[in-house]
């Protein structure tokens, strides 16, 4: 439901401002299962980056009600450098308990509004990312000083991080164990994209972007012409065109996070196919315990904290021969691995602790 204030209209005082990079409608990852949860006990305003800009035709503040305490705004600005004025004349009142980033492309709103607390939960090292601004990693330093606290979305960003900052604590990516593993579902009907497709299937899901190594992809193809390798997921600063094609690659588009376990369901083995760049050196991907909720064998290029955390359990590749011996020789055991692994992690769980600290600041 979407909601319309004039320039007259306030908001209702909320006690916590998220700023994201993402949109919430977006791949559903780390601020959506995050923020869902906090959103249990603070009533939250949920910041995307602007997508139009402000005029007299559209003089007015837009809100998306997600729940009646999750609220999503998209601002009617040019840049977010006019995010902090836009703001603090739509607030009730030009200060907020928490100012929660996930990108500090959005630091100047702390100009013009006030955070008794400020959290930065540090998902990406976004200044590695293709067409990254010239001004993130000055904008970093800016947030990382006014930050009370700073989250890191994994092992290899905390140990940067906490290189830069004295309060800095670890909560690497999680899952919604009951979601994935598709528990309380007696029958799974096949999607009809996936219908067509009588190879076994080696799929993956999340965003295909400059992190996917499509030569990788390419060449594991060529050789297995045995398997399918099924892609899901938006495209995001590649074209079509950077794609390869043959006849046992499948790209289904982006699905939701409601339709994902349905398809995860049919993948015979899980691949992270991840480029080894700048852009992956410090990632930490969610999809390796979805993939392991659903107990699918999984194989990963050498990602950094995927080997220091799931080599046991993962197999673990450099290149396309590699690739193609993997998907004949599961790891054994793997299922009693992922198990205790699973038992030990949950986003309530990480969400719960994350308020904790937040408290314990605010108090």
């Amino acid at each position: 439901m979407n909601n319309y204030l004039n320039d007259s209209q306030k908001l209702p005082a909320y006690d916590m401002i998220v700023f994201c990079h993402l949109r919430w409608d977006f791949v559903y990852q780390r601020p959506q299962h995050i923020i869902s949860r906090l959103a249990k006990n603070y009533k939250i305003l949920f910041i995307e980056e602007p997508v139009d800009v402000y005029s007299s035709e559209k003089s007015y503040f837009k809100i998306q009600e997600i729940t009646t305490n999750l609220h999503v705004c998209q601002p009617l600005i040019q840049n977010l450098g006019q995010l902090g004025a836009y703001l603090k004349k739509h607030l009730s009142k030009p200060k907020c308990p928490v100012g929660w980033f996930y990108s500090a492309a959005f630091v100047s709103v702390l100009d013009e509004i006030s955070f008794d607390t400020v959290v930065y939960d540090c998902m990406d090292e976004l200044t590695l990312f293709k067409g990254a601004s010239h001004e993130l990693l000055k904008q970093e330093e800016t947030l990382l000083s006014a930050a009370d606290v700073v989250y890191t979305g994994g092992k290899s960003l905390f140990e940067a991080k906490a290189e830069k900052h004295h309060n800095v604590f670890c909560f690497p990516s999680s899952v919604d164990l009951d979601h994935f593993s598709n528990m309380g579902s007696e029958v799974t009907q096949k999607p009809s994209d996936l219908e067509r497709i009588s190879l076994p299937i080696v799929g993956y899901y999340g965003v295909i972007d400059e992190r996917i190594d499509l030569n990788l992809l390419q060449e594991t193809a060529a050789r297995r012409p045995d398997y399918a390798f099924v892609m899901i997921g938006p495209l995001c600063k590649i074209e079509e065109r950077d794609l390869p094609l043959a006849d046992n690659i499948y790209y289904l588009g982006m699905k939701s996070y409601e339709e994902l376990p349905q398809y995860l369901h049919f993948f015979d083995i899980a691949m992270m196919p991840f480029a080894l760049n700048e852009s992956t050196r410090f990632i930490s991907p969610t999809k390796t315990l979805e993939y392991m909720a659903a107990n699918k064998p999984i194989i990963s290029t050498k990602i950094k904290d995927v080997v220091r955390d799931y080599r046991s359990c993962v197999n673990l590749i450099d290149n396309a021969d590699d690739f193609s011996k993997a998907l004949e020789k599961p790891i054994e055991n793997f299922s009693a691995s992922y198990k205790e692994i699973l038992e030990n992690t949950s986003w309530d769980r990480t969400s719960e602790k994350m308020s904790v600290i937040i408290n314990e600041v605010l108090a």
